[in-house]
């Protein structure tokens, strides 16, 4: 199979979940506007966007023995926030920021998950050219016995390049994350929890040119190639409709 190429970069994923005693809008349009002005002001970031998730979500990836493709209301996610630094330095820059950040999660979320990668983990893959106008985001949880080395090596050499190739997708990020560890992200006032029986170890981001490539990609006779890996390797797989996404910091700018 021919590897397409791609940028390594260094990013994580902060998953989260709105308070449900305010109007979810209410909440998504806070994020967007007064809390991102205080995370773009946090230095040492190549990009920072904003991908919301639209409000219902079932789960995209359609039936598939053995695979959890149901996401339930319990764990439904609202957005993810996707911060890429230009290095390890980046960690430690910017705690004035960071401490700010953490005081106003309360004011419109009530859980919020960091899973971070290693450096060169994420990568951005070189895909066909165009704006994508529709998009999904899918969350991998490996089988019990499956190594992340395994699941790594899936992704990078066969499902990533396979997508990659596809003339419809307009944007393929994937990471593959570091183990959870609540410690790297700990702010008061909100929930951390994340039993292991829930937790993720893989996400890939696909833009698509249309929603109606997406519909496509998302049937059984579209994914029929991957089915018997993903069995192998996988024990749920979550695929998020999203509504938005908002880029903020681009090339290390402010475009908020």
């Amino acid at each position: 199979m021919k590897q397409p190429t791609f940028k390594k970069q260094f990013a994580s994923s902060v998953l989260l979940w709105m308070r449900k005693d305010i109007d979810r809008q209410k909440s998504m349009d806070r994020w967007k506007g007064p809390h991102a002005k205080i995370i773009t002001a946090i230095p040492g970031s190549i990009e920072y966007r904003q991908v919301h998730f639209t409000a219902e979500n079932k789960g995209l990836m359609p039936t598939i023995k053995g695979i959890e493709t149901t996401i339930t209301e319990d764990r439904r996610i609202d957005g993810i926030a996707e911060p890429t630094l230009e290095g390890i330095a980046s960690v430690f820059k910017g705690r004035k920021e960071k401490q700010m950040a953490f005081n106003d999660e309360i004011n419109l979320f009530r859980r919020t998950l960091l899973y971070a990668t290693l450096p060169g983990n994420t990568r951005w893959y070189d895909v066909a050219s165009g704006k994508p106008e529709s998009y999904a985001v899918i969350f991998l949880q490996r089988k019990d016995g499956v190594s992340q080395h395994n699941v790594k090596k899936f992704i990078d050499k066969e499902l990533a390049p396979t997508i990659a190739e596809m003339s419809d997708v307009r944007e393929l990020r994937t990471e593959i994350f570091m183990k959870w560890n609540k410690a790297l992200w700990n702010s008061p006032n909100v929930a951390h929890d994340n039993p292991e029986e829930a937790q993720f170890h893989a996400k890939i981001t696909i833009g698509f040119e249309s929603d109606h490539s997406k519909q496509m990609f998302f049937t059984q006779e579209s994914l029929r190639q991957f089915i018997k890996r993903l069995q192998d390797n996988f024990s749920a797989i979550h695929a998020y409709d999203v509504s938005a996404v908002y880029t903020m910091v681009k090339d290390g700018k402010i475009i908020l």
